[in-house]
């Protein structure tokens, strides 16, 4: 048995050996691994497990000798010693890897596979390929990808590129614990149940929409079916949101959504169209069939929905049920009473005329459809409005479409994860579930969802949020494209000379759906000289960030029914940026397409007075000066004038001298001679035109 001073004289030797050379970088230990060789770390490990081997030793010989008794090697130990390189414990048997290397980012690459999760950076990529970033460029170029080193491209892309190269590509994830890769868990969002059994199917409220042309009277009708006033809260006595309402009647429920009927709402009225069993197709007795009340017969027509017309206004002067009815048949609506099958009543919301009637109608159409759902199921909602409330943060107005959707339940819409917190029913009555058909307010949004959207109920919120997280990734994703875009666009502009002016709009609304329908009616707006370019468009009031961020990016900010912060107000004074409020739709409409105008320059177009030929060449005390004789139309002492010879112009200017004899003159017309000296032009030669003209300035148009 070596004494107690070799053994210290040996691991002395062993760390020298390790404390012998400084620790390399990381990048330098990856270029020896590449090649083959042992790394400094390796050599360290491998001397530090001699170390460590040589005292397993010294123990289980002390062991033996004090218990005088054979120690036989254990189980691992013989499986250590006999164990064959490919073969990994922990997973099953399985081939280990010729070579891993893992990136920074994620990236795994095994002999010729590259495993990476997105993003999939160029540099990165190129790096575990081994390659400078500007091959990969090149053939990036060639599949006609523009991208620079730092920013990300599509796995699809990346798939093309890796083949060119004799790689695979996988997009995988390392995961601690997951072996040398793991495939990602893939989290997907729950499919609707389609045909579902009959047992499971109980009878549901309709979903009824009134539809019309604006100021017909949609909310008015609505408005005596729910004994309310909801018209007096709705500035310039229009609708302006969608509103869903419950209502019974006789004891059934059903449930009510109010549509605007302005022009730019088209979006808004097709939603109301997708979500709805029946449509009320509401149309003035005295206006009959106007623009957006055919709109809205497209929209209940291609989404193949049940169309009642309800004609109101018909105690109003003027009223002319009969002529509505013979506009309807121009539409393929022709109505019962005149041997077709479109339902049709006359109704008045003032006088209640005929609203009996219209509400049996509803009722047995909604009959008739025998509409069912399963209230077991899982949880789906559309989100027909969305906005930002003080104190309760993101809140959507949706329509329960399947299942029952509870307080507490998980979810996702859209790229957002949330959590049911709280339910009011369309009275602002907290309610702890909604059913199918069911309109509710909906607290528990991490951020303003977007309208259209559909709520889905997840299993957990940690599904949720993974599912949140993968669809916000694959926006950053199309962010990071849309800059390139954008730059070779400018630059084909300028190649072109098509340059524009810009005009920068910062704009708040009430709610979400408002903020889409007003940049829909602005973009709108045709135009081949303006653009005009949304920084910033959202719910909300207007807040001090806003105030910044129109003031650095030189915008105006613009405020649909929302309030100015008090922080905002001195920072609008501060910045020196403008502000504009509206209430009324039109006027912000009207107000952008003025300023659209106003920022264009007049165009300046020339109007030919006269020409004068030249007769003769003269010396003056300061140059030379031209006898003319006035060929047709007239010159004025005021006038522009070009000097034009054999057609090409060789001087273009203000005129200094105008004379008839020796004396200066405003004026000379046809066939009269006269003396002109433009400006210090002196190279006049017999046979030069003198084509006399003036700028008139006309505005531009859009």
């Amino acid at each position: 048995m070596p004494d107690k001073g070799e053994s210290d004289e040996k691991k002395k030797e062993v760390l020298d050996l390790v404390d012998e050379q400084k620790k390399p970088s990381r990048r330098e230990r990856q270029r020896e691994k590449a090649a083959g060789q042992k790394t400094v770390q390796d050599k360290k490990d491998e001397a530090l497990d001699i170390l460590d081997e040589d005292e397993q030793k010294k123990a289980a010989v002390r062991k033996t000798e004090k218990s005088g008794k054979k120690q036989l090697p254990s189980i691992s130990k013989l499986t250590d010693d006999q164990q064959d390189p490919d073969f990994v414990v922990g997973g099953g048997s399985a081939e280990a890897p010729e070579e891993v290397d893992e990136s920074e980012e994620g990236g795994v690459v095994e002999g010729n596979t590259i495993s990476i999760k997105p993003p999939i950076i160029v540099s990165v990529l190129a790096e575990m390929m081994g390659l400078k970033p500007f091959e990969i460029m090149k053939d990036l170029i060639a599949l006609e990808v523009f991208v620079a080193p730092n920013q990300a491209i599509e796995p699809e892309v990346a798939e093309k590129v890796c083949e060119q190269h004799g790689f695979v590509f996988e997009r995988e994830k390392r995961e601690k614990g997951g072996g040398v890769h793991k495939v990602e868990e893939v989290i997907e969002e729950p499919e609707p149940e389609e045909d579902e059994p009959a047992e499971k199917l109980e009878l549901r409220a309709p979903i009824i929409t009134f539809m019309g042309h604006v100021d017909h009277g949609k909310t008015s009708l609505l408005d005596y079916i729910r004994k309310s006033k909801v018209v007096d809260g709705e500035a310039g006595g229009i609708t302006q949101h969608i509103g869903a309402y419950r209502v019974e009647h006789e004891g059934h429920p059903i449930t009510f959504i109010d549509t605007p009927g302005h022009a730019i709402f088209t979006e808004m009225r097709a939603r109301g169209a997708d979500v709805t069993d029946i449509v009320v197709l509401v149309v003035a007795a005295d206006d009959g069939i106007m623009p957006q009340t055919k709109e809205a017969i497209s929209h209940a027509k291609a989404a193949d929905k049940t169309i009642i017309v309800a004609v109101n206004k018909c105690d109003v002067v003027g009223a002319d049920p009969m002529k509505v009815r013979t506009q309807l048949m121009e539409h393929d609506l022709m109505s019962t009473d005149l041997g077709g099958k479109t339902e049709t009543v006359e109704v008045s919301a003032i006088t209640g005329q005929g609203m009996n009637e219209l509400a049996e109608l509803m009722a047995l159409q909604a009959e008739v459809l025998e509409l069912r759902a399963n209230p077991a199921a899982n949880a789906r909602a559309a989100v027909i409005e969305a906005k930002i409330q003080p104190g309760k943060g993101p809140t959507a107005t949706v329509v329960v479409e399947a299942g029952t959707l509870k307080v507490g339940t998980p979810f996702i819409c859209g790229p957002y994860a949330g959590k049911v917190k709280s339910l009011f029913n369309d009275r602002n009555e907290q309610v702890k579930e909604a059913g199918p058909a069911t309109p509710v307010e909906v607290l528990g949004f991490a951020e303003l969802p977007n309208v259209g959207d559909e709520l889905v109920a997840m299993e957990n919120e940690r599904a949720a949020k993974k599912l949140s997280d993968e669809r916000q990734l694959e926006l950053r994703q199309e962010r990071l494209e849309r800059p390139k875009k954008s730059r070779m666009e400018d630059m084909m502009a300028l190649v072109q000379g098509g340059q524009k002016v810009e005009l920068k709009l910062i704009l708040k609304c009430d709610v979400q759906g408002s903020v889409e329908a007003i940049r829909g009616a602005i973009g709108d707006v045709e135009s081949d000289k303006v653009d005009v370019n949304f920084i910033h468009a959202a719910a909300g009031s207007i807040s001090e960030s806003d105030i910044l961020l129109a003031s650095s990016s030189d915008a105006v900010v613009l405020g649909f029914n929302v309030k100015v912060e008090s922080n905002a107000v001195k920072a609008a004074k501060r910045e020196g940026v403008q502000v504009k409020l509206y209430s009324i739709v039109y006027e912000l409409i009207d107000q952008v397409r003025d300023a659209m105008l106003g920022m264009l320059e007049p165009e300046l177009r020339e109007n030919i007075l006269g020409h004068a030929e030249v007769k003769q060449v003269f010396k003056v005390k300061r140059g030379r000066a031209a006898g003319c004789l006035i060929s047709d139309g007239k010159v004025t002492r005021t006038a522009h004038a070009r000097v034009v010879r054999d057609g090409t112009p060789v001087f273009d200017g203000k005129m200094s001298t105008l004379r008839r004899i020796q004396d200066d003159v405003e004026e000379v017309k046809q066939g009269i001679e006269c003396g002109i000296r433009l400006g210090e032009f002196n190279e006049y030669e017999v046979g030069d035109v003198i084509e006399c003209y003036e700028l008139e300035k006309i505005e531009q148009t859009l």
